[in-house]
């Protein structure tokens, strides 16, 4: 596996290094290291992330940033009224199609056939409603205006992409992410009836389980997705792996229509 290179010390320019950050919205810390970006598409080694995965701070969201942020398993996460934070978490959470694990309930809703799956037909309205769902659960939702617009950027480039789950011609779940080469980086999901992001999941596990080196990034640790068969793996084997499997080919193609 093709290991990332970087230039040695001392740091481009375009890295100004900031001993003393301060932020709030439940991401405080008072006294850390971490890097300022500027205008040029540069970001840190993701291995000087700090133990909490926060490697960088600033930038834009530009879909030239964003790519290459993903393209070295960086991914921006921030509160509203912060500035744009960028993560590098150590261990990632992983899920390899061909470890999906499928409970006896979910399969016999799947074996019912009463959800209708949809690639691409409403991205726009996923990542509204993983938004929306979590405001109205009263918990505070990075879907800030601008990261909702940056990936619907990513979308009409056909590098962001949605799952969709239908019940009687209505959006009830979904989850959309950004796909590059065999890799899917997971973003949100959303479910508002029980299953229904679940069910988008395995199809698009599906989609992915005939293709060596597949990945699905969940990014940070939750029961949820541990409990369908996602795993810990170090971050230096994670960047090992996606520096393989991007350039990898994918013999389907998504949907080209950018909704």
């Amino acid at each position: 596996m093709r290991r990332m290179r970087w230039s040695p010390h001392p740091w481009p320019s375009s890295l100004r290094h900031r001993e003393t950050v301060r932020y709030c919205r439940g991401l405080c810390r008072s006294v850390m290291a971490i890097f300022s970006l500027s205008k040029d598409l540069v970001f840190p080694p993701p291995e000087l992330a700090e133990p909490d995965g926060l490697l960088a701070i600033g930038g834009d969201l530009s879909p030239r940033r964003l790519l290459v942020a993903y393209r070295h398993g960086i991914f921006p996460w921030y509160a509203p009224g912060t500035p744009i934070l960028w993560w590098s978490p150590d261990p990632r959470l992983v899920l390899f199609p061909r470890e999906l694990k499928i409970s006896h309930s979910l399969r016999r809703v799947l074996k019912k056939g009463r959800f209708q799956v949809t690639y691409d037909t409403a991205f726009r309205d996923v990542i509204e409603a993983c938004a929306l769902v979590r405001l109205r659960k009263g918990e505070e939702t990075w879907l800030v205006p601008e990261m909702i617009e940056a990936y619907h950027r990513l979308h009409r480039l056909g590098a962001a992409h949605s799952v969709e789950t239908w019940l009687d011609g209505r959006l009830v779940g979904g989850l959309y992410g950004v796909a590059l080469g065999r890799v899917f980086f997971g973003e949100s999901m959303f479910s508002l009836v029980s299953d229904a992001s679940k069910v988008a999941l395995v199809h698009l596990v599906e989609r992915l389980r005939a293709l060596d080196e597949a990945i699905i990034d969940c990014q940070v640790s939750t029961e949820h997705l541990k409990r369908m068969g996602a795993r810990e793996i170090p971050r230096s084997e994670f960047l090992q792996r996606l520096q393989v499997a991007i350039f990898l080919p994918t013999p389907y193609l998504w949907p080209t229509h950018a909704a």
